[in-house]
């Protein structure tokens, strides 16, 4: 069954989003979301979901190198709660270890300057939580 997905990657300042479909395994990214101190604007995320009619939302877990959990990771888990309480959809939890880390590099790579600030950095760490996802999702179906 082809499945839509929207990704977001989770931040206090910024909530990257990226949109796929488990027909071709791809992913884009988006316009990332404004958000004050983790907020976002829900009529803008109410939109998003408009648009896309996401089969699953994606959101990125940011774990510590141990695997431990964060405060961040306490509010990527409060803001993917209400994202289901409000909105009704499935909403699963991605470990996001290093995608911010690989999102500053490709930015590098593409020839961005050190700016984040004006760089889709979250954008880009909301796609590679969604291709992570799908790269799972092919793994385990190999597995079976």
């Amino acid at each position: 069954m082809i499945k839509t997905l929207l990704a977001f990657d989770y931040g206090t300042r910024n909530i990257g989003v990226a949109s796929g479909q488990t027909l071709t395994r791809s992913a884009t990214e988006q316009s990332p979301l404004k958000a004050n101190d983790g907020v976002p604007d829900w009529v803008q995320v109410e939109k998003l979901l408009q648009e896309w009619k996401p089969d699953l939302v994606l959101v990125g877990l940011p774990l510590n190198m141990d695997g431990s959990e964060s405060e961040l990771s306490a509010r990527a888990r409060k803001f993917s709660n209400r994202l289901r309480g409000r909105f009704g959809v499935k909403v699963e939890l991605v470990d996001e270890r290093l995608t911010s880390f690989a999102a500053k590099g490709e930015v590098m790579e593409r020839g961005g300057s050190r700016d984040y600030k004006n760089n889709p950095v979250d954008s880009i760490a909301a796609r590679l939580i969604l291709e992570t996802w799908l790269h799972n999702q092919v793994t385990a179906s190999r597995s079976d």
